[in-house]
């Protein structure tokens, strides 16, 4: 095998394949990336057998062939080598050496054979869709701040994706919690994605499909079956096993009943409670807020630090209240909302919150109270 690419491109091909390899492994072969070329170019496969990434790049190949190669130390390699250098990649599979060329810098790497490596199992997908990055970026993002890290509890390990109804009709839904926050968001079902069965996308999949959306522009083509969930693009495919569990039925905790309403300016609310939980206690992290009317007053009292409160200008206009949260879930929450105002919804002390972007009730969140 041998070819030549830009050194730009190589590292924007291989930085995202390598992401994947986990540092720590038994099997030698997974901390190596495939390279296999092909007439249009070259491609970089890596995977940890729970997902698998392909970039595919452009490239000059002089000779077509493939091998395995550190994914790591390629990476770093490509990274270190000078802006705008053309680096020329050969192997020889006889020696089992890769070496990589770049004006007067020559590296031979150890390489394994091709026939070594593995391959996520091919799967008949039962929906099939496209979405805009922008829609699946807003879907994935705003989720995954309430992804559970308890490993006992895998279930909650991820996103829940589904079909789900609601007041104006069919939409895409993706669903996150920990069981003590929760986010729901909602975006129009795309055009197939009516047979899409509801997966639990895995924790590191949602971070490594993140660097597939930044471009607002492009469309994700999307296939789901019952075991794996697949992302495509023209240059980059991530493949990717789902959760094998149940999700909770989730509706039973968004609370129907809450009357007192409260609006917010929502990044002079983050702000406010940025600030005074600099004095709350690492274990506990809790922030009262106290309402009456137009006034919320925050405030955190940790016997061990200080105490701290300020006071925000705000439309209230039901009875008095005063209710405690963790105040690293409310920061969470209110970071989320992209609207100039946040609305919270309360029952009592005790109730769980609802939380909205202004009247938008495509993304709805809820946060469980606590003690202060």
């Amino acid at each position: 095998m041998k070819f030549s690419i830009e050194r730009a491109v190589l590292v924007k091909a291989i930085s995202q394949a390598q992401s994947v390899v986990e540092r720590r492994n038994t099997i030698p072969i997974l901390a190596n990336v495939l390279i296999e070329t092909t007439d249009e170019g070259v491609s970089f496969r890596a995977t940890d057998l729970d997902i698998e990434v392909v970039d595919r790049a452009p490239a000059q190949v002089e000779l077509p062939g493939a091998t395995t190669v550190s994914a790591v130390m390629l990476n770093e390699i490509a990274r270190k080598l000078p802006d705008g250098a053309l680096v020329q990649i050969t192997s020889d599979d006889a020696a089992g050496r890769l070496t990589v060329q770049a004006g007067r810098s020559n590296f031979s790497l150890a390489t394994l054979p091709r026939e070594d490596f593995p391959a996520l199992a091919a799967t008949e997908y039962a929906a099939n869709f496209t979405a805009s990055a922008s829609v699946l970026r807003r879907l994935f993002d705003k989720a995954k701040f309430a992804i559970s890290t308890e490993e006992t509890r895998y279930y909650l390990n991820g996103v829940y994706m589904h079909v789900a109804q609601s007041e104006d009709g069919q939409v895409l839904r993706c669903v996150a919690t920990d069981g003590h926050r929760l986010a729901r968001i909602d975006a129009p079902l795309p055009e197939g994605a009516n047979d899409l069965p509801g997966v639990i996308v895995p924790r590191k999949t949602v971070g490594e499909l993140r660097k597939l959306l930044d471009d607002d522009e492009a469309d994700i083509a999307v296939s789901v079956s019952e075991t794996k969930i697949r992302f495509a693009t023209p240059e980059i495919t991530l493949t990717s096993k789902v959760i094998d569990g149940t999700f909770p039925d989730y509706t039973r905790v968004i609370p129907a009943n809450n009357s007192r309403r409260l609006e917010v300016d929502a990044s002079d609310f983050t702000r406010a409670v940025d600030r005074v939980a600099t004095v709350s206690s690492e274990r506990s992290r809790a922030v009262k807020l106290s309402l009456d009317s137009d006034r919320l007053v925050l405030s955190v009292n940790a016997p061990d630090s200080g105490t701290a409160d300020e006071e925000l200008i705000v439309a209230y206009s039901d009875e008095a209240l005063e209710i405690g949260f963790n105040a690293k879930y409310l920061h969470e929450i209110a970071s989320q909302v992209d609207r100039d105002n946040a609305v919270f919804m309360f029952n009592g002390p005790g109730d769980a919150a609802l939380i909205r972007e202004g009247g938008d009730e495509s993304a709805i969140y809820v946060v469980m109270p606590m003690r202060v």
